[in-house]
């Protein structure tokens, strides 16, 4: 079936029931500064056409929340509330860490799932998530076809790991990135405030799993020679721990302190995550330990310097009072795409971001199929990283500088950030309790 035929035939049974179809969205995986700017942009623009969609339903706690017929009914939230999660940092619906298996492995969520949808008729399914997202929005799409329920699937990105293909940059990276690339350059004007009589090393742990483009982010502060992060550890770089505790020691002498970031994806020369702590996440992940004091023991018990660490944790991804004006605009943009895109008949499509080659920097939508972007990673470039492996290239900081640029600032009421309060009224089930198949 091409787009537009899907979109006839969407339309066609609209038509024939006399009802709108209505939207679910939903976001899922780890949330970050901007994603609700992205729920802004869909919810505002689905508003905007009235006439084509009916009720924009959200699901509590991201998919979980369609197969519990959790829909939440957004048309009970102001115009006012709406527009103010451009600034509310998290999940305003609340996420979920859930994997749809194949159909072959468990056919029932599937067929829960089309339950629920056709009992509200949902006839947009948008999805807000990372590359795992992308593939449970993809499964989505082909059942729904399957099962003569065509509903357009339009995943929304979303990681701060900025690891989804195609896309030159994904919406909550460049947030992230601001974040710890502020942070290590306070940290080590701290440090070396101290350094000549106190602490001489310190090591700050960034999210980044597989990809290094987070740790990256951080070179941003080093703006002159022998200023904070002195190293970087990438995933993408085998540890070496001899060539690295030579390169603290130099930094030490060389500047009296070394800081340090560190990607919690390290891994040794054979291939194992130096932080591995031995269990999985929802999505088959490995859970990772703390690396940051990992490293900080191996300092200590080489070179026997004073140090401190600290794990940047959900506060990088959580702080939306230093927020990229950049992100925060393109989080809003692929939002709005989305329902963009659903309107226009398409399905199993993702908006991605697209930098235009000129001297200025400046981007616009473009799109990708989810089938080239569900499951697949986007490590950073060698070229991004430095020959000795501990910094980031000029190519990197021309690609990095432009997405940390702006600032975004929440309204402040009594010193502290005033973020969404939503009021989260769900709509009346139709259908008996969903009961998940034991695993």
């Amino acid at each position: 079936m091409t787009p537009s035929q899907f979109f006839m035939n969407t339309r066609k049974t609209a038509t024939m029931s006399k009802k709108k179809p209505n939207l679910f969205y939903a976001q899922s995986g780890g949330v970050t500064a901007v994603i609700n700017a992205s729920a802004c942009g869909v919810i505002e623009t689905a508003r905007e056409h009235r006439s084509e969609i009916g009720k924009v339903y959200a699901g509590l706690n991201g998919i979980v929340g369609a197969l519990n017929e959790e829909l939440i009914d957004t048309s009970k939230e102001s115009a006012k509330t709406i527009a103010s999660l451009r600034s509310t940092p998290s999940g305003a619906f609340g996420s979920c860490r859930y994997k749809l298996k194949s159909y072959a492995e468990n056919s029932k969520e599937y067929d829960r799932l089309m339950d629920v949808f056709r009992a509200h008729n949902i006839r947009y399914f948008l999805y807000n998530g990372g590359g795992d997202s992308q593939d449970t929005a993809n499964k989505v799409s082909q059942i729904s076809l399957e099962k003569g329920f065509p509903i357009s699937c339009i995943g929304v990105p979303k990681t701060v790991d900025n690891d989804l293909p195609i896309t030159d940059n994904c919406p909550g990276f460049g947030s992230v990135a601001k974040y710890v690339a502020v942070s290590i350059r306070e940290a080590g004007l701290d440090v070396a405030s101290m350094c000549a009589s106190s602490t001489k090393v310190f090591v700050m742990e960034v999210m980044g799993r597989h990809a290094g483009w987070i740790a990256g982010a951080a070179g941003l502060a080093g703006e002159d020679i022998g200023e904070a992060p002195h190293i970087i550890l990438f995933p993408e770089i085998p540890f070496e721990r001899n060539r690295f505790l030579k390169k603290v020691q130099s930094c030490v002498k060389k500047f009296g302190y070394c800081a340090i970031v560190v990607s919690e994806g390290v891994r040794e020369t054979s291939g194992k995550f130096l932080a591995d702590a031995g269990g999985k996440d929802a999505f088959g992940h490995v859970q990772l330990g703390g690396v940051a004091p990992l490293i900080a023991e191996i300092i200590k018990q080489n070179l026997g310097y004073k140090h401190h660490w600290a794990v940047a944790d959900y506060l990088q991804r959580s702080a939306r009072h230093i927020a990229s004006k950049t992100d925060v605009e393109q989080a809003y943009a692929v939002g709005k795409a989305a329902v963009d895109f659903a309107l226009a008949g398409k399905t199993a499509i993702m908006p991605t971001i697209v930098r235009r080659q000129s001297r200025r920097y400046s981007w616009h939508i473009g799109e990708a199929k989810l089938s080239d972007v569900a499951n697949v990673e986007k490590m950073m470039p060698r070229k991004y990283i430095s020959r000795d492996g501990f910094g980031i290239t000029q190519a990197a900081r021309e690609y990095l500088s432009p997405l940390i640029q702006g600032e975004d600032y929440p309204v402040y009421k009594n010193g502290i950030p005033q973020y969404a309060k939503l009021k989260k009224i769900l709509e009346k089930k139709q259908l008996k309790a969903w009961r998940p198949k034991p695993t």
